[in-house]
């Protein structure tokens, strides 16, 4: 006899970075299995409407947050008979990344409401349902080695920001102190941001420079962190 085909499920880690933390997007569940409890947004592949996963996982992102075209990676793929207590279930995982200012959250038709929990030692304060706590500490665990190596993390700011806020957004994620001149040395090796010409943030400090996002193809070398958190640790 043929074996029951999977239940293919579409499940995202969007993080936001505000109020000086790390945030992660969850829903509360407004049916069952785990009614009531907190879990990352998601659903099943729609066969019909959904022409790639990464589609259906776009699609997800859009109904949760009202943000289209922001940075959206697949992280890894979870299944087994015991993820989901109706079936045997496949989960293809992603995070994506979006600016707190441009987030209109919007709980989907299955869900009670849509949150914005903070991240403390790579946890949030509720429990998850199903196997999502493990997918937040993977999702995370990739957020930190993209910095590495690539310029993800403007997508994490305004359209304009300054170099101080820039190095908060790494300081935040990495859990790190980062030395300022070796930070703004290897941002402009890098050429991923340029200054706005007459344009400054002003405030109780003295005015400081605004810059936007460069765009390049591909993955390009930023922040090795071997370099920078040893020039941290000689002070």
């Amino acid at each position: 006899m043929e074996k029951n085909k999977p239940t293919v499920m579409v499940d995202i880690a969007i993080f936001t970075v505000f109020e000086d933390k790390l945030k992660i997007l969850l829903i509360k569940r407004g049916s069952e299995p785990f009614k009531d409890s907190w879990a990352l947004p998601g659903g099943a592949l729609n066969t019909v409407t959904d022409n790639s996963l990464e589609e259906a996982a776009m699609r997800e992102l859009v109904e949760e947050t009202g943000v289209e075209n922001q940075y959206l990676e697949q992280l890894c793929t979870y299944g087994g008979p015991d993820r989901d207590p109706r079936d045997w279930t496949l989960s293809v995982t992603y995070f994506a990344l979006v600016a707190a200012d441009e987030v209109t959250l919007r709980a989907g038709t299955d869900t009670m409401e849509a949150k914005w929990h903070t991240l403390t030692q790579d946890k949030v304060e509720v429990s998850l349902a199903f196997d999502h706590e493990r997918i937040v500490c993977e999702a995370i665990s990739r957020l930190r080695a993209k910095l590495d190596y690539t310029d993800i993390a403007v997508h994490l700011l305004p359209k304009e920001f300054t170099l101080s806020e820039l190095q908060r957004v790494y300081e935040i994620i990495m859990q790190e102190k980062l030395n300022k001149s070796s930070f703004r040395m290897r941002v402009a090796r890098a050429d991923i941001v340029a200054p706005i010409n007459g344009k400054m943030r002003t405030g109780s400090n003295r005015p400081a420079q605004l810059y936007q996002f460069v765009k390049h193809e591909g993955d390009r070398m930023f922040f090795p962190r071997s370099i920078a958190w040893a020039q941290e640790r000689k002070k």
